[in-house]
C-alpha cells in the first residue's frame, strides 16, 4: 500500500480542475441557450463569421480554435439550421467561403442576449476583484500555452 504522499491526488490537479470548469461552463452555457440548440463551439462560429464574413473554414477553424478536420461537421449542421451560407471563392472555386444568414444572424443576436448571464454564472462564487485575477490568469495561460505550441 503507498504512503499518501505517493498518491497522486487528481482532484486538485491543473488539469483536472480546468476540465471541470470546462464542464461547468458548458452546462451553464447550455441551460442558458437551450432554447438554440447550439454548442459554445457554435456560437464561437456565429460571433466569428458574424465580425469576419466570407471567411474559409480553415481560417475559421483557427479563430475559434478549433480542429480542423471536424468543423466541417460543425460547419455543415449550422448550414442545416439555415444559419450559415457556403459558396466558392472567386478567385479559387475550390476555396468555399462562408457567411451568416439573416437567420443565423437573428439567432446569434438571441444567443448574445444571454451572454452576460452565461458569463456571470460561470464566475459565480468568485468575488469581483477574484474574477478580474481568475480571468487575468486564464489570459496568461492561454496565451502562454498557444505561443508554446500553436494550433
Amino acid at each position: 500500500m503507498p504512503a499518501d504522499s505517493d498518491v497522486f491526488s487528481f482532484e486538485q490537479a491543473p488539469g483536472h480542475l480546468i476540465r471541470r470548469a470546462h464542464q461547468i461552463s458548458v452546462a451553464v452555457f447550455s441551460e442558458e441557450t437551450a432554447a438554440f440548440g447550439v454548442t459554445p463551439v457554435q456560437f464561437a462560429i456565429l460571433s466569428v463569421l458574424a465580425q469576419a464574413p466570407d471567411i474559409d473554414q480553415i481560417t475559421l477553424a483557427q479563430r475559434v480554435a478549433f480542429d480542423q478536420a471536424t468543423i466541417g461537421s460543425v460547419v455543415a449542421r449550422l448550414i442545416g439550421k439555415g444559419w450559415l451560407h457556403r459558396e466558392p471563392a472567386e478567385q479559387d472555386r475550390r476555396r468555399k467561403l462562408l457567411r451568416l444568414t439573416p437567420e443565423g444572424l437573428a439567432a446569434l443576436h438571441g444567443m448574445t442576449a444571454h451572454m452576460p448571464s452565461v458569463q456571470t454564472r460561470i464566475v459565480d462564487g468568485l468575488s469581483l476583484s477574484e474574477r478580474t485575477q481568475f480571468m487575468g490568469l486564464l489570459a496568461k495561460l492561454v496565451a502562454h500555452h498557444e505561443r508554446e505550441t500553436p494550433a
